[in-house]
């Protein structure tokens, strides 16, 4: 009886703060947080841009909790792998991927805004 009691308050516990139920709505919003930075990345269309758009995409999804990290974490690795394939250089996609980390690691996106980035961005 005592077992079962205690294994009972363990999964209470556990569940409580694993709040799993959360995890594919963080995932969602997260995905369209990177859509977004992508979508503002080709409207700006600013010369040195890119690193700035991949730290806001990846920081604003991991603000969104686990589900939104993990999302930024696929679709920015994806991205890269997609795009490495492509015959991009490696020292570009590892600047991407940094970028990428710094973002979602809730390192300030605008440690990689360009000067004259226009504001709205």
């Amino acid at each position: 009886m005592k077992l079962l009691l205690a294994g009972l308050v363990l999964t209470l516990v556990v569940g409580a703060q694993a709040q799993w139920y959360r995890f594919p709505g963080e995932a969602a919003r997260g995905a369209k947080d990177m859509w977004r930075a992508y979508g503002d990345m080709k409207d700006a269309n600013w010369k040195n841009s890119d690193k700035y758009f991949h730290a806001r995409g990846n920081y604003d999804a991991a603000r969104r909790g686990p589900g939104g990290r993990w999302a930024a974490a696929v679709i920015s690795n994806g991205r890269e792998m997609v795009q490495g394939s492509s015959g991009r250089g490696h020292e570009d996609s590892a600047a991407d991927q940094e970028a990428n980390r710094w973002g979602r690691n809730g390192g300030d996106p605008n440690r990689y805004r360009p000067n004259g980035l226009p504001r709205n961005y």
